[in-house]
């Protein structure tokens, strides 16, 4: 008797150990799928080549035959600043629109190559970030923004300085922003078209930068977007960055202030109607909340804030800029 009551109360203890030691497994792998996903930094090569020929082509594509701006031309100053030789020039404003501060870079340029994009690290990969201005000292950048923050995804297509980084598709009603060889902005689905076939020579030449981020916010010179639209896991109001082309040879870089108490912020629609009023024909929507930075002549002259109201740069995957050739 006493035999089997130890036998049924061995099982007992064994299946409880097995219980115990399985739910932290599942804990245990839980949180490495978190960490691997959100914070362990994962290199990746290009799908061009291997990551060490991606870092040599875009160090290339870094270093255009075309002269670009020297900020010793830079006037310091927030609003109405200008810099400008040969190939770029760039003519900074500020607004105030809705209660919230807006920054606006005017950059005229008819060699598109002029405007460039530098990955954290200057590598390829999931979670490898460094702040907007880290990366603008690092690329020698006289004018930066943050990009789309691609290495938050999985998907998404990644054409940066004429180089494939990733093919993968987000849906089939995902909008890309294409800029292609010759100046033109160009809003896309990535369900129309492969991104290989974007780097094919086309009526546009071919695909300089792809971004993935979205939505489009100016088509063929309308409002894309309604009061009704929102980026996921955004606030209606919001720090924003955009990019857009006002006409031939000229295109703006936009990033608005929010969540703080000078500045409230802006919807998708109060962004994409801000833009139309610069005259924009092709407006996108970039990565914005905290990740919005403008930086100029070595500075950053918005409110970037990330954790909450927290006013700092949050570090992210990638930048859109102009080359200083000041050494």
């Amino acid at each position: 008797m006493n035999d089997s009551y130890d036998r049924k109360r061995g099982k007992k203890k064994t299946s409880y150990r097995l219980t115990v030691l399985y739910h932290i497994f599942i804990v245990l792998f839980t949180a490495f799928v978190l960490l691997d996903t959100f914070v362990i930094p994962h290199a990746e090569a290009s799908e061009e080549s291997s990551a060490e020929s991606a870092d040599s082509s875009t160090s290339e594509a870094n270093s255009v035959e075309a002269e670009a701006i020297s900020d010793d031309s830079a006037d310091s100053s927030s609003t109405g600043d200008s810099a400008e030789e040969n190939a770029v020039s760039i003519t900074l404003e500020t607004d105030r629109v809705n209660d919230t501060t807006i920054y606006v870079a005017h950059i005229y340029t008819s060699d598109i190559t002029q405007i460039l994009t530098a990955l954290a690290e200057n590598t390829y990969g999931r979670n490898i970030k460094e702040t907007t201005s880290d990366m603008a000292e690092e690329n020698n950048a006289i004018l930066a923004i943050n990009g789309d923050y691609y290495g938050a995804r999985n998907s998404g297509y990644v054409i940066r300085n004429g180089v494939l980084y990733r093919s993968r598709s987000a849906s089939s009603d995902q909008e890309d922003l294409v800029i292609w060889s010759d100046g033109t902005f160009e809003i896309i689905t990535e369900g129309q078209t492969s991104a290989e076939a974007l780097l094919e020579e086309g009526v546009h030449g071919t695909a300089w930068q792809v971004f993935s981020f979205g939505p489009g916010l100016i088509i063929d010179g309308e409002i894309a977007v309604t009061t009704d639209d929102e980026v996921d896991q955004a606030m209606t109001s919001n720090p924003r960055t955009a990019i857009a082309q006002i006409d031939e040879e000229h295109y703006v870089f936009v990033v608005a202030d929010g969540r703080t108490d000078e500045s409230e912020g802006l919807s998708l629609y109060e962004l994409a109607s801000y833009l139309k009023s610069l005259g924009a024909v092709t407006a996108y929507n970039l990565d914005g909340g905290g990740s919005s930075t403008m930086v100029f002549a070595g500075e950053v002259i918005n409110t970037p804030t990330t954790s909450g109201n927290s006013v700092k740069e949050r570090k992210v995957s990638d930048i859109v800029y102009i080359q200083s050739t000041d050494e």
